[in-house]
C-alpha cells in the first residue's frame, strides 16, 4: 500500500521534480521489479567446453565438399601433399591423415609413385550389367528420353536461376563443341559433346543430388544420345532444328529466364521424341517393303 510520502515521490518522479531518497527509491524499485533479497540467488550459466576441430578433419571435409560438388571429378589427380599443405596453410601430416581417411572411404585412391586420384567409381550408382541391360533393350530408350525431360528441364530451370558467368561460359563452350562435331560429321564426337553440354547444365543448376544422378547415368545417357543422333542425322533439317532448340535453351539460361529455359528444354526433347517415333515407323515400313520384295523374288 502506498504511503502518502511515497505517493508524493512517485508524483514528483513522473513530473520530473523528484529528489533522490534511498528509502523511497528502493520502495519504487520494488513496485517496478519485485525483489526479495532473502531469496535472491546468483544466476550461473552452464558453459560447455569448446572443442577445437582437428586440422585433418577440416581438410577431409573440404576435400569431400569439392568431390560432392563436382569440382574434383572422378579420376582427377589431386595436387601433391606439399602443394595441398601450402594451399590449406597446414602441415603435411595433417594433409596425409585426411587423405588416408578419404582412401578408407573409397573416395580417393593412391597409385604407387603416381599420386592421389579421385576414385573412378565415385559417381557410380548403377552397376555395369544393369547399364548394359537397359541399353540393350530398345523400349528403354524412350523411357530414358522421358526421364531426360525431368532431369534436363529442372537443370535448365535452376541453371537460369542460379548459374554464374563462369557456368554460362562453360555451357556456351559446350554448344560450340557440338557445332564443331556436326561440321566434321563425327557423330561419336557430337554425342560426347552433347553429354558434356548436359553435364554443364546440371553443374550450373548447383544441385549436387541432381548432378550425382546425371553423372551416375552418364554412360547410359551418352549411349542414348548417340543412338538418337544416328537416326536424327538421316534428316538434315531435323539436325538443324535440334541445334536451334539447344541455342534457344542457352539463350534463356544466360538471360536469366528459368521458366522459358525449362519450356525450351521440354520442347526440344518432345521434338526429338516425336521425330524418333516417326523415323522408327518409317523404318518399319521400309523393312516390310523389303520383306515383300524378297518374298516375291523367292517365289
Amino acid at each position: 500500500m502506498l504511503t502518502r510520502a511515497l505517493f508524493y515521490d512517485l508524483n514528483q518522479l513522473f513530473s520530473g521534480q523528484w529528489r533522490f531518497n534511498y528509502v523511497n527509491f528502493y520502495a519504487i524499485l520494488k513496485l517496478v521489479i519485485p525483489i526479495d533479497c532473502k531469496k535472491s540467488k546468483t544466476i550461473t550459466m552452464a558453459y560447455q567446453r569448446i572443442r577445437q576441430p582437428k586440422l585433418s578433419d577440416v581438410i577431409e571435409q573440404e576435400l569431400e565438399r569439392l568431390i560432392v560438388e563436382g569440382t574434383l571429378s572422378a579420376g582427377q589427380q589431386l595436387p601433391p601433399e606439399r602443394e595441398l599443405a601450402k594451399q590449406f596453410d597446414v602441415s603435411r601430416p595433417s594433409v596425409r591423415e585426411a587423405i588416408q581417411r578419404l582412401e578408407a572411404k573409397r573416395l580417393l585412391t593412391r597409385k604407387q609413385g603416381g599420386g592421389t586420384f579421385v576414385s573412378e567409381n565415385v559417381w557410380t550408382s548403377f552397376s555395369d550389367p544393369l547399364l548394359e541391360l537397359l541399353a540393350s533393350h530398345s523400349e528403354t530408350q524412350l523411357d530414358l528420353l522421358e526421364a531426360r525431360h525431368a532431369m534436363e528441364g529442372i537443370s535448365a530451370y535452376f541453371a537460369a536461376l542460379r548459374g554464374t558467368a563462369e557456368d554460362f561460359a562453360q555451357i556456351e563452350d559446350c554448344l560450340t563443341n557440338i557445332c564443331s562435331a556436326q561440321e566434321n560429321g563425327n557423330i561419336e564426337a557430337e554425342a560426347s559433346a552433347v553429354m558434356a553440354f548436359l553435364t554443364a547444365l546440371t553443374e550450373a543448376a548447383h544441385n549436387v543430388v541432381l548432378l550425382h544422378i546425371v553423372k551416375s547415368l552418364a554412360p547410359l545417357l551418352e549411349q542414348n544420345v548417340l543412338q538418337n543422333l544416328k537416326l536424327l542425322h538421316r534428316r538434315s533439317e531435323v539436325v538443324e532444328k535440334v541445334s536451334k532448340h539447344r541455342a534457344n535453351i542457352v539463350d534463356a539460361i544466360v538471360s536469366g529466364q528459368p521458366e522459358k529455359a525449362r519450356e525450351m528444354s521440354h520442347s526440344h526433347l518432345a521434338y526429338i521424341e516425336e521425330t524418333l517415333l516417326d523415323l522408327t515407323r518409317e523404318e518399319s515400313r521400309r523393312e516390310r517393303s523389303l520383306r515383300r520384295i524378297q518374298q516375291g523374288n523367292d517365289s
